[in-house]
């Protein structure tokens, strides 16, 4: 059985905040069936297993510090936890949930605005816009598009450019003040 912790959950965070993450992102993993032991730190997960008589594994690349998160579990929180006094890992899950519920809150706001419609989208609160963009980029992708990939098409829907090409060979285009997005090989390839 694996299982990610409150741990995991901050160092998520951490990792996010270093990329520049939004609110999504920041939300880092969540709640449910698909991590059912989040809200258990490390040290309770393995003295848990212990009372019950199973031997926990650890596995080797955990201590890799050529892996970005190991540094993060083995300098940076420690770093946080001494220049702050005092256990970040709490501080840090409470972001994640914090950044999960306004997530949510922006989702439901922007449920009702046709990402499509440039007109709909140019009067729309800026974040509102930009969050039904990145969802039916979402849907129709499989994938969400990186914040500077999302400028480029706000740029498509302000009209300061007729379309724009985010990776995977996804281009995005206006046409009648509705946007279109199609994949694959553009005309100019």
């Amino acid at each position: 059985m694996t299982g990610h912790t409150a741990d995991d959950q901050a160092e998520t965070v951490l990792l996010r905040l270093l990329r520049g993450s939004g609110p999504t992102g920041l939300a880092a993993m969540r709640p449910g069936p698909e991590h059912p032991i989040l809200e258990l730190r490390r040290a309770e997960t393995v003295e848990l297993c212990r009372r019950v008589g199973i031997e926990p594994i650890e596995d080797e690349s955990n201590l890799d510090p050529s892996i970005r998160r190991n540094r993060v579990r083995s300098e940076l929180i420690p770093l946080l936890a001494d220049i702050s006094g005092r256990d970040p890992v709490p501080l840090l899950v409470r972001t994640a949930a914090l950044s999960g519920s306004e997530g949510d809150l922006l989702d439901r706001l922007s449920s009702d605005l046709d990402p499509t419609d440039c007109r709909i989208l140019r009067e729309a609160e800026p974040v509102l816009a930009r969050r039904a963009v990145r969802r039916w980029i979402s849907e129709a992708t499989g994938y969400p598009p990186s914040a500077s990939a999302l400028e480029r098409v706000m740029e498509v829907v302000g009209g300061g450019v007729t379309a724009c090409e985010l990776s995977g060979g996804i281009r995005i285009s206006r046409s009648g003040g509705r946007l279109r997005l199609t994949s694959g090989p553009t005309d100019n390839e």
